[in-house]
Formats: C-alpha cells, structure tokens, sequence
C-alpha cells in the first residue's frame, strides 16, 4: 500500500505600499516612514520579508499551523504600519470620579501623566508615557494618538492600568479612568 503524502504549500504575500511612505529593511526589523513620524516592527526568522521597489513580498517555505498564524500576523501588522501612518489611530478615554474631582495635566520634560486627587489621594499618580505617542486633554476625555497601534494601546492601557482602584469596594468606588474608544469599536 502507498502511504499518503501530505502536500505543504509554501504561504507568499505581496503588500503594496503607498508612494508617500519609505521602506526599508534590516536583517531584524522592517522601518516604513512618512514626514517625521516613523513606525519600526521586528521580524520573526521563520518568515522570509523582502523588499522589491514599492513591494513587500512575503514568505514561508512550511505552511504548518504556526507557520500560517505568524504569516497572517506579520500581514496584519505591515497593514497597521501603512495604516498608521496615513491616518493615526485613537484611543479615547473618559475620566469617572464620583467622589472627588480629579485634576489630570501632562508633564511634557518627564513624559508622564499626572493624576491628582484621585479618591482623595493626596500623593499624585504619575503615570509614565511611551515616546512617539500624542496625548490630548480636554476636561474629562483623554485622547491618545499614535501612527503604531500598539505604542497607543499600550499607553492607553497604562492609564487605565494607573487608575486602579485597589483595596476598596468596587460597587461603591466606581472611580478611574477607562478606554471608551479604540480603533474598530466603541464601548458605551
């Protein structure tokens, strides 16, 4: 009897990028820039990049499950990259104080964002911010802009993350500051 082969696919992927944005490639990582915004990404050694004119042409010579995953991975995040650059993406987040007013102001020497007030804390909340990351406030609402989606995610969540309340009763103390808006969804 014949055993049966199976018969792997090699994965290839061609991605254009816009006239207006450069690329160019290092052995460990991929830099697209545009005016004087710039957004780097490391590269995984199992999947072949290579740069041809306006091109990104992708590669993997298995096509196992982990193989498909870092391929559809790698895809999605040059699309973010050329995304990002052409319009930033925006986090928006609202501040909640029920008991005490809390007074919020970006220290731009330090990179930090300072909490004050919070639940009565008489000691600030600083709250250290990733470089290459735009903060706007206006009141109550937090806006974080950034051409890399994971540098405004990950600040976003920082904030959220600084705001926690601990060691009282969330029922009660439904103080913070929380993310309302993120690229694809809004939360209500």
């Amino acid at each position: 009897m014949a055993e049966k082969q199976k018969i792997k696919k090699k994965l290839a992927e061609e991605i254009e990028v816009p006239s207006n944005i450069n690329a160019t490639l290092t052995k460990e990582e991929i830099i697209m820039k545009k005016d004087n915004e710039e957004v780097r990404k490391k590269l995984n050694k199992k999947i072949k990049v290579e740069l041809q004119g306006n091109k990104i042409i992708l590669g993997s010579d298995k096509s196992t499950k982990k193989e498909k995953k870092l391929f559809g991975s790698m895809i999605a995040h040059i699309n973010n990259m050329i995304e990002g650059l052409n319009t930033k993406f925006k986090y928006k987040l609202q501040v909640a104080s029920v008991h005490f007013p809390v007074t919020l102001t970006h220290d731009k020497n330090t990179n930090e964002l300072i909490v004050k007030n919070f639940l009565g804390e008489r000691k600030e909340r600083k709250i250290k911010l990733i470089p290459g990351v735009d903060i706007k406030i206006n009141k109550d609402i937090i806006e974080v802009e950034s051409a890399s989606i994971e540098k405004a995610g990950q600040v976003a969540a920082d904030i959220e993350k600084g705001t926690k309340v601990r060691n009282r009763d969330r029922r009660i103390f439904q103080d913070g500051i929380f993310i309302t808006e993120k690229p694809g969804r809004v939360f209500l």
